[in-house]
């Protein structure tokens, strides 16, 4: 039923009409035959009245009814004359219901679409976003050879109707603009001095011009240019668009240089460092030279590249071989000495979890501080950790009864002239005592790893070298060129030497003459070697244990071994069982899984050199050397860990 439409006046005159009939009532009271004239022309005159309304309110009514036919035939032709391809689906079934002649036209079908699946007719069109509410296709979609943004909406009788926008030359703008957008790259051949060491001038000739050749060549093939502004470096601009060849390529340049070798057997190595996605051509300069730092850092060998957000990595997969030269010991120990003539106290921690090369890094620094009458302070965790016996004996020590202290308490100590130094890690989310690192003013690292792309930002002094064994062989190096004889204690070369140890795997693993010239150094300190060894005695439950992880070893690909514990063991036990995995012919590199407790998966990694372990804990998101790596997988099952595991390995044979 219809509902009535009152004008606003109606109301009005009803009330005059009742006031008229009211006055009929009294007059009747004295004169009745007046009061019935009165009434009949009271009722006649409203009778006309309702007429009049009835007659002005189907004028209005009707004048209405014209004006919505009016705006129907105007949406009617707006939708079929619309300048934009339109197309109403229903979106359950992808059907096509109706479709105006420039959606016809758009996808070269003249006559009709009608019964016709959306999807049939532009394969690359998805209507998910339309049920989901949205108002517009995440992604432009190409029919035949144009590319259109798509918007759309729902309408009633479970409908949808998309409106399409040409934006070809817009497209192709923009992706041309992305592939024209400059990228700098600083290489340097990285063993250059060793390249040119005790060879005749003319071999010189030779041995540049092939590198310089090869180079030229691969550049060549981007159309960038080539400049050679140093002895061994090069400044090289291309443009984006020739970068996913390259990366396809693997970077060949960098097998290609390793092809050279010099007269006395040295072997050409050559580092890139990318810069892209810089808001200026001097911020893309500066990317490519922290991409050169870091590739150093990382131990040469491979390229690099940064943009506005991460850094990724590829090669310096090869084997590594020490190219250190004391001048950078000398250099950095002569820093630190005057760091400390500069501080009031040094604070000294490591990695989470310390074990002995933490602790014989920082015994080390200690000595140092010692010697230059500066307080040594080393954090110590309240929990059990692998060096918790070495950390008990030192504290018995008269030298180290207040050197050892609670997290807590370097949080208090901490102020504007304390130096921090950190040990045998370089990425701050491993730290100990991450809080440390945002309050301290001056910080040094001590690090032997490669740097990773999560690194510790802006030391005062850095001393971190990935062909070093381990950090507390960093630390004999400082020690030799600061301390006099007699002032380690016996007791702090042992904790020295055992890091060492640790680290090498009893001088099995990552072990170059530097190494030796450490371990003898302590010795003559008067390390005594037996009682270094009694710290690395396994009980016989961690002995059980190792074992029984040992036995769960299966077969990867060919040479990798990897063995899941079901339940949780301490991290130096499934060390140990890497290493023994690793200790067994035919096996070139070890993958030990377990559960820590704490709803994560650790990775314990080792290698015989052959596979470069620490590229592949990279990809689980840790880190670690060429030999030695692990990681934590947070968030998933040990199956699922294993998975990920071997997608990551599979991943780095794929990309050498």
């Amino acid at each position: 039923m219809k509902s009535k439409r009152h004008l606003p006046e109606e109301h009005g005159y009803q009330l005059f009409f009742l006031i008229a009939l009211l006055f009929s009532v009294v007059t009747a009271v004295f004169k009745p035959m007046v009061a019935v004239a009165e009434s009949i022309s009271t009722i006649l005159l409203y009778l006309v009245f309702r007429g009049y309304l009835a007659k002005r309110n189907k004028e209005i009514m009707e004048h209405m009814k014209s004006r919505e036919n009016d705006i129907e035939a105007a949406t009617r032709g707006t939708i079929i004359n619309a300048p934009l391809p339109m197309v109403i689906f229903q979106p359950e079934t992808d059907e096509i219901i109706w479709s105006n002649d420039r959606f016809l036209a758009m996808t070269g079908n003249p006559e009709h679409v009608f019964d016709t699946k959306l999807s049939d007719v532009v394969p690359q069109f998805q209507c998910r976003w339309v049920t989901e509410g949205k108002h517009q296709a995440p992604e432009p979609v190409r029919v035949r050879d144009a590319q259109y943004l798509v918007f759309g909406n729902l309408i009633e009788g479970n409908l949808a109707i998309s409106y399409w926008v040409e934006v070809t030359r817009y497209a192709w703008l923009e992706e041309n603009y992305d592939k024209s957008r400059p990228i700098a790259a600083v290489l340097l051949i990285d063993n250059y001095d060793d390249l040119m060491r005790s060879i005749e001038e003319s071999e010189r000739s030779v041995l540049l011009s092939e590198l310089n050749k090869r180079i030229s060549q691969w550049a060549d093939s981007t159309r960038g240019i080539l400049c050679h502004y140093d002895r061994d470096h090069y400044l090289f601009l291309f443009e984006e668009g020739q970068l996913p060849e390259l990366q396809k390529q693997k970077f060949s340049i960098l097998e290609s240089v390793r092809q050279v070798r010099s007269r006395n057997e040295v072997t050409a190595t050559l580092s890139i460092g990318v810069g892209r996605d810089a808001p200026n051509l001097r911020e893309l300069f500066h990317y490519a030279t922290q991409s050169m730092e870091m590739a150093l850092s990382r131990g040469g060998d491979q390229l690099v590249i940064k943009d506005r957000e991460n850094y990724q990595f590829f090669g310096g997969k090869a084997k590594e071989s020490d190219r250190r030269t004391k001048v950078k010991s000398r250099v950095v120990a002569n820093a630190l000495s005057e760091l400390l003539s500069n501080a009031t106290q040094i604070l000294i921690m490591g990695h989470f979890s310390p074990d002995l090369d933490v602790v014989g890094a920082a015994v080390g620094l200690n000595a140092i501080a010692r010697k230059r009458g500066v307080p040594a302070y080393i954090i110590q965790e309240s929990s059990l950790n692998p060096a918790k016996n070495m950390i008990d004996d030192l504290a018995r020590l008269p030298e180290y009864e207040t050197v050892f202290i609670s997290e807590e308490e370097a949080l208090s100590r901490l102020n504007e002239t304390t130096l921090l130094v950190v040990v045998d890690t370089n990425r701050p989310e491993q730290v100990q005592v991450p809080a440390l690192l945002t309050r301290a003013k001056r910080l040094v690292i001590i690090d032997h790893h490669r740097r990773a792309a999560s690194h510790i930002e802006n030391p005062i002094l850095s001393f971190e070298d990935p062909y070093a064994s381990s950090a507390s062989e960093l630390a004999t190096e400082l020690l030799q060129y600061i301390l006099e004889p007699g002032d380690l204690l016996r007791q702090e070369a042992e904790a020295v030497l055992s890091g060492i140890v640790l680290d090498t795997k009893n001088f099995t693993l990552r072990t170059g003459g530097r190494t030796f010239e450490a371990a003898a150094y302590l010795r003559r300190q008067g390390a005594d070697t037996t009682e270094v060894r009694k710290l690395f005695q396994s009980d016989l439950q961690g002995t059980i244990s190792r074992f029984g992880i040992v036995q769960k070893t299966k077969i990867y690909r060919e040479g990798i071994a990897m063995a899941i514990s079901e339940t949780p063991v301490d991290r130096v036990t499934a060390a140990k069982a890497a290493d023994e995995l690793i200790s067994m012919t035919g096996i070139h590199a070890s993958f030990v899984l377990f559960p820590t407790g704490d709803n994560q998966i650790a990775v314990s990694a080792r290698s015989n050199g052959n596979i470069n372990v620490q590229v592949i804990s990279e990809l689980l998101g840790g880190g670690g050397n060429a030999a030695a790596a692990g990681a934590q997988i947070k968030g998933l099952s040990l199956e699922e860990a294993e998975q990920k595991l071997k997608e990551a390995i599979d991943r780095y044979f794929d990309e050498i």
